[in-house]
């Protein structure tokens, strides 16, 4: 059975996970590659932990703590995804460095770094444009818990990380290095095990 290069892919809301997950699929479109976007597995919502805020009070749906991802069905799909012998997996999240199975798993773990203020201008702008929501309802849920659990339970992960990427002004060359890097080891991978 071939084993996949598994790479993590961690940062705070907007740091940019997202759009370098989608850079490194279409770049490393050659290889038989899979991804798991964390933000898949919430638990619904009548089942997702609520938080109270620590200034205000107000409880709040918890979309960023450990216990709102279905992490029993991210371990089963990722363990199939790796029985099915793909090259290259990527794992893509708010948490994708914070659980101790997911981390071991990982080949290479990347932590997106990028500014709160700067954070909070691209939530505000995606969130406003592709979900509809205020300006008032996004600032609220950020000022009043987002930034709270970020500091708790995401910052953390940056010292788990192998490299952390600079989220506010992407660099092309560090992005090539780094894909040319998982493209070698994954095909070196693949070698090894045939």
């Amino acid at each position: 059975m071939n084993k996949p290069y598994i790479v993590g892919i961690a940062g705070g809301t907007a740091s940019g996970k997202s759009t370098f997950t989608q850079w490194l699929e279409q770049t490393l479109s050659d290889l038989d590659l899979k991804v798991f976007h964390m933000d898949s597995y919430f638990k619904p919502a009548d089942v997702r932990p609520t938080a109270k805020a620590p200034i205000s009070g107000k409880e709040y749906l918890d979309d960023n703590c450990p216990d709102t991802i279905f992490y029993e069905q991210l371990r089963e799909d990722l363990a199939q995804a790796v029985a099915q012998g793909h090259e290259l997996i990527l794992v893509e999240g708010l948490l994708a460095l914070w659980y101790d199975w997911l981390y071991e798993q990982l080949d290479l773990k990347l932590f997106i770094d990028c500014q709160a203020d700067e954070r909070i201008v691209r939530r505000l702008k995606r969130n406003m444009a592709q979900r509809g929501l205020s300006f008032d309802e996004i600032a609220g849920v950020y000022l009043d818990m987002v930034r709270y659990r970020h500091q708790q339970y995401v910052e953390p992960t940056k010292w788990r990380a192998d490299f952390i990427l600079n989220g506010s002004a992407s660099s092309a060359l560090a992005n090539q290095m780094l894909a040319d890097h998982i493209r070698a080891q994954a095909q070196a991978v693949q070698r090894n095990l045939s």
